[in-house]
């Protein structure tokens, strides 16, 4: 089963935070993400340098490793519809329903840290694809 991952899964192999034990294991996996990862961990990062949670090395550093994470990158192109139908029905960001739709058209499941999405798409009849870090690895 492909497993489908958001930045909030990402940032945790490279950033130590509640949930790097989980996220790390994930990684003997085979990992999908949209190319949307990519924005968002920079933004991730970005901030966290900002928040003065990191240094720009530390940060730099994280970056890079993520670059070179075996993750399969996807292109969200052929995701924007799906991802629209899926954001318009849980009237929710259509930045997370890329990630969501990812795993819907690969079979899979979409593991994520995010609670408050998990939560949200668990009361959907898109509960099966969705996963929280905690309870995925």
């Amino acid at each position: 089963m492909s497993l489908v991952i958001d930045a909030s899964v990402a940032i945790k192999w490279v950033v130590p935070e509640t949930g790097t034990a989980a996220a790390l294991a994930l990684r003997r996996q085979q990992l999908f993400a949209p190319d949307l990862l990519i924005a968002e961990c920079a933004n991730v990062l970005w901030k966290k340098v900002r928040r003065n949670e990191l240094s720009e090395v530390e940060a730099l550093l994280a970056a890079r490793l993520i670059e070179r994470a075996d993750i399969e990158l996807r292109p969200m192109r052929p995701l924007l519809e799906l991802a629209t139908q899926l954001a318009i029905r849980l009237d929710h960001s259509a930045y997370d329903c890329i990630y969501l739709a990812l795993a819907e058209e690969t079979s899979g499941e979409f593991v994520t840290a995010d609670a408050s999405l998990h939560r949200k798409v668990a009361a959907t009849q898109f509960a099966e694809r969705i996963r929280l870090l905690d309870t995925a690895a």
